[in-house]
C-alpha cells in the first residue's frame, strides 16, 4: 500500500534501476505517516560514510504529539539496505550524471519502506517530449470517450 509518491522524480529523471530500502523512523513519525502527513517531492538520497540517508522528506508532526518529544519535520532519515547493494550503488553514483532519488514510501507488512531509484537527469528537450506524450494521451482519451458517447451501438 502506497503512502506517498514522488511523481516529479519520473518527470525530472530517467529511471535506470529501482531498489527498496527500509526507513529508520521515530514513533511520532510513524503516527504522522499513518495520518498522511508526509511529503516526498523535495527528497533526495545522499551517501555518507557508506550509509544511505533520505534528506528533504517532510513529515509534518501531528498536533497531538507528546509534550516531551520535539519533532523536526525535515529530519534526516537513515535508509537500510544490504552492504553489497550499497557498495554497488556507490559505484554507480560515482559515474557521471547518476543520482539517487526517492520514488515512493509504502508499507511492507508493518514496516515503512522506500523505493529509491538510480537516475540520470533529463535534458530540457526530454522534459518537453514527456509533456507532449502526456498531453497526447490525455487528448486521445478525450477523443475516444467522445467517439464512444456519439456511437451508442459501439
Amino acid at each position: 500500500m502506497s503512502i506517498a509518491e514522488n511523481r516529479r522524480a519520473r518527470f525530472e529523471y530517467h529511471i535506470e534501476e529501482t531498489f527498496e530500502a527500509g526507513v529508520v523512523l521515530e514513533g511520532w513519525e510513524v503516527k504522522a505517516i499513518r495520518a498522511g502527513q508526509v511529503q516526498l517531492t523535495d527528497g533526495y538520497v545522499l551517501i555518507r560514510d557508506g550509509e544511505l540517508f533520505l534528506i528533504g522528506c517532510r513529515i509534518n508532526p501531528l498536533r497531538t504529539a507528546s509534550t516531551h518529544v520535539h519533532p523536526q519535520a525535515d529530519r534526516t532519515k537513515k535508509l537500510l539496505m544490504k552492504k553489497d547493494e550499497i557498495r554497488r550503488l556507490i559505484g554507480k553514483v560515482e559515474q557521471r550524471g547518476f543520482t539517487l532519488v526517492p520514488l515512493n514510501l509504502h508499507y511492507k507488512g508493518s514496516h515503512v519502506k522506500a523505493d529509491i531509484a538510480l537516475a540520470k537527469g533529463k535534458a530540457q528537450h526530454d522534459k518537453r517530449e514527456t509533456e507532449k506524450k502526456r498531453d497526447w494521451e490525455r487528448e486521445k482519451g478525450r477523443l475516444m470517450r467522445h467517439v464512444v458517447a456519439s456511437n451508442p451501438k459501439g
